[in-house]
């Protein structure tokens, strides 16, 4: 979606004060381009929808975890969601503090744990009993006196979202049942060396409406009645973005209505991931070939499912623009990709100018869950990112195209 930082000038596509072309010329394609500014601007508008609460924030890495992102984002004062040990890892590098680091994941190895208490990383989210067992038995042979922790609860209610996303449903594998956060918060004397302080829960990222939300809020506040010393409560992420004009979402300031009430009285941590990145973002690719075949138009890019997963995995749809906007008239195209599969397309029935070879295209909303999901299938080198800096005003390179020996370097 074109935004405040993503806009055309007399017909040619910006991000911020830099064209879009200018960098593709420079560096190539494709490329993921991301605004700072645009970024910052997401954060602050979710701590302004959420005020009342004055959350911790801790930015979801697994949305996009490139160093010059995250370092931008702990220096405006956000903590770090981190899902394995590299994550925390890069979080680190980044600066961030380690009292502000969560560290959540349904499948933690024991030398992942270890290095987490090792780092002293102010939270554990638990989503095993195995899990807080090992904890245990960690802290002990680490010198651990207490070791924070949040149990994620699985509320065994179904968000709205795509199913590749819903988290909060029974059968999901993430969290805890109720009956299981129940008995583990009786037992807590059987975890000496660890401090149960909250509750975690997650139903799903891209969630359409409030009410799910809202309904996991009064689940954990019903379970923690018993509990008047567990102040803590990690509401997760799932604020939505819009992925198309059309698509109905509630708005973030909503979200904050809808449990700012339940809360008041917690302290509340919020992981949002792709709230903040996602529009951010753009994958810019470029028109290899034109082709018509079976009545329908196609336009074959060098970018594929390689570098953005999300529309073959998901079915997800991205508005796709031209970079230099001609006023031609329209047709519907499927814009596919190089690789070898039939699933290899970044959208179909994209209504867009009369396109021809060598012209570039803007695949918007593609700053989060892109490069974090890319691949070398087919071989493939991983794109370029590049940064465009907060105040908008210039642009580097944030990690450099791979090359043929980076697919090798680690072969013998």
């Amino acid at each position: 979606m074109l935004n405040n930082s993503i806009h055309y000038r007399a017909g040619n596509l910006f991000a911020d004060e830099i064209s879009i072309e200018e960098i593709a010329e420079q560096v190539g394609t494709p490329v993921y381009i991301y605004s700072l500014k645009r970024m910052l601007h997401n954060l602050e508008r979710i701590r302004s929808a959420f005020s009342v609460l004055k959350p911790e924030i801790h930015y979801s890495a697994k949305a996009n975890a490139n160093l010059a992102v995250l370092k931008t984002l702990v220096q405006a004062g956000a903590g770090i969601d981190a899902v394995s040990a590299g994550e925390i890892h890069k979080a680190l590098l980044a600066g961030a503090d380690t009292a502000h680091i969560v560290f959540a994941g349904v499948g933690k190895t024991r030398d992942e744990l270890r290095y987490a208490l090792e780092k002293q990383i102010g939270w554990i989210n638990v989503e095993n009993v195995g899990e807080l067992e090992s904890i245990q038995e960690l802290a002990v042979l680490t010198d651990r006196k207490q070791v924070r922790v949040a149990l994620r609860l699985n509320p065994d209610i179904a968000a709205p979202t795509h199913r590749h996303i819903a988290t909060g449903h029974g059968a999901a594998k993430f969290g805890l049942s109720i009956q299981t956060v129940r008995e583990l918060l009786r037992r807590q004397d059987d975890f000496p060396n660890v401090s149960i302080e909250g509750l975690h829960i997650h139903i799903g990222s891209q969630l359409h409406d409030t009410n799910a939300t809202r309904q996991a809020v009064e689940t954990v506040l019903e379970i923690l009645h018993p509990y008047p010393t567990i102040r803590t409560i990690n509401i997760g992420g799932g604020l939505a973005v819009a992925y198309s004009a059309e698509e109905p979402i509630p708005s973030w300031d909503d979200f904050g209505a809808a449990v700012t009430p339940l809360l008041k009285d917690y302290q509340v941590i919020l992981e949002p991931g792709r709230s903040v990145i996602a529009d951010a973002g753009l994958f810019v690719i470029s028109v290899l070939y034109t082709k018509e075949q079976g009545g329908e138009h196609l336009l074959i890019t060098d970018g594929s499912m390689a570098e953005l997963i999300r529309p073959a995995l998901y079915e997800a749809h991205h508005m796709i623009v031209p970079v230099a906007d001609y006023k031609r008239d329209k047709r519907l195209y499927h814009v596919v990709g190089p690789v070898c599969e039939s699933a290899d397309a970044l959208g179909h029935n994209i209504e867009i100018q009369a396109t021809v070879t060598n012209e570039k295209l803007a695949v918007l909303t593609a700053g989060a869950y892109g490069m974090v999901m890319s691949s070398n299938y087919n071989q493939r080198l991983r794109p370029p990112e590049v940064v465009i800096s907060p105040d908008g005003q210039s642009w580097q390179v944030a990690r450099q195209r791979e090359t043929w020996a980076d697919l090798v370097s680690h072969e013998q």
